[in-house]
């Protein structure tokens, strides 16, 4: 009954997230096409989700906090309906206004969607870790992955999503349908259990940076590590494909769809891989270092590439899918390990924290991203990423394994042990 129960309950918490991250996802490829199309520049366009990162930095420090007192099924469908908000605010838009009205506008609307973002994230992450037993720390791995793993893909999913829905109905239509689907997706919220993840005893402001020192290392890396990926990939990349290389909007929005959708099967994939790796044991701490170096090699081989004048669509689509692949396993691993180095009742604190790091790293990137390209063009941003990334190594040095020897990992179907 128990694990009945537990399944029920990740099955709700998954879908909900799959249906915000849907949404997301075709939120970001609306605006992206739909700024675009009215004459707005790569870099205007960059700044319009500015405040979605920034107040992402925002939620997941406090978020945690709010989960741990509220409970995790409070914060999760907050994000969802604070989405609704978000999407209904853009719906009366039009190339008609002003861009100095315009900019701060939607800027303003995608600070709501970023709180939703990192909220519904943070809570449906930390509930993985409520609805799995702490010793079944394979059956963990292997729930992270699947959630994580299959976040990116849908995401990609969502950027086809946006542009199917942009070409058929136009924006505002488009903004209305996915407020709608949102809508019925909040009235799973009735099924979970009450005040999960909430903490008996009152935690108190000044604990929010009380972290333990794995967590600390773990989040510092992660602000790195995701620094390194949107410094060239946010604004450098589809401005590099578009101008220099001559694609189309739709060739480069298809091509990054494609890429997070398979990113995020990799990443869903990690353990079956790293069961042969590590034989069968849980990620360690060497783990994520081997990874994290492995993937400082592979911006600069591409860097290298565009320098010597090889063929750039080959250099691009070959470096980008090594990316991807390494990135994807380095991201799987972290999430793993932010759940192995805590416990449950400071779950939603560690992990909140964790990936405020990871919305910092984020929001580094993207400003990083726009202003290395103008200045020294999609190499800069490629010697810039493999700066990033090697920083995360050598800060995941300082890593240790998590306390205790988990079981040997299981990847076959079933509950995992």
């Amino acid at each position: 009954m128990a694990a009945s129960t537990s399944v029920r309950n990740y099955m709700i918490v998954t879908l909900a997230y799959w249906g915000f991250t849907i949404t997301d996802g075709a939120l970001r490829m609306l605006v992206l096409l739909y700024f675009n199309q009215i004459g707005y520049t790569p870099l205007e366009i960059a700044f319009l989700f500015l405040f979605y990162e920034i107040f992402g930095i925002v939620t997941n420090f406090l978020g945690g906090w709010i989960g741990s007192r509220l409970g995790l099924n409070v914060t999760l469908y907050a994000g969802i309906g604070l989405q609704v908000v978000a999407l209904v605010l853009l719906t009366p838009l039009t190339q008609a206004w002003p861009l100095w009205f315009a900019i701060p506008y939607v800027m303003a609307a995608q600070a709501l969607s970023g709180v939703a973002k990192d909220l519904t994230k943070m809570s449906s992450k930390s509930a993985i870790r409520l609805v799995v037993p702490q010793e079944a720390e394979s059956r963990l791995f292997k729930w992270v992955a699947v959630l994580t793993g299959s976040k990116n893909a849908l995401k990609g999913v969502g950027f086809f999503v946006g542009s199917v829905l942009l070409t058929v109905v136009g924006f505002a239509a488009a903004l209305w349908i996915m407020a709608i689907a949102l809508m019925f997706i909040l009235l799973s919220g009735l099924l979970l259990p009450r005040g999960m993840g909430q903490i008996k005893k009152k935690i108190k402001f000044r604990q929010l940076f009380s972290k333990s020192r794995a967590i600390n290392i773990l989040s510092a890396a992660r602000f790195f590590l995701f620094g390194a990926r949107d410094v060239w990939f946010v604004v450098g990349l589809p401005v590099f494909l578009q101008s220099e290389l001559g694609w189309s909007f739709y060739q480069v929005g298809g091509f990054l769809a494609l890429w997070v959708i398979g990113y995020g099967a990799v990443q869903s994939s990690a353990p079956i891989l790293l069961r042969y790796l590590n034989r069968g044991r849980s990620p360690q701490a060497s783990t994520i270092q081997f990874w994290t170096f492995a993937l400082t090699l592979v911006p600069g081989v591409i860097a290298f590439g565009l320098l010597s004048r090889w063929d750039p669509n080959a250099v691009i689509i070959g470096g980008l899918l090594l990316f991807g692949l390494i990135f994807a396993i380095n991201s799987a691993v972290h999430s793993y390990l932010v759940l192995a180095y805590t416990d449950d009742e400071k779950v939603a604190l560690n992990v909140g924290f964790y990936y405020m790091a990871n919305s910092g790293g984020r929001l580094a990137g993207t400003v990083l991203s726009g202003w290395v390209y103008q200045v020294w063009g999609l190499v800069g941003c490629l010697w810039m990423s493999m700066v990033f990334v090697l920083c995360a190594g050598l800060i995941s040095l300082k890593l240790e394994d998590p306390k205790g020897q988990p079981p040997p990992l299981s990847f076959a179907a079933g509950d995992g042990e």
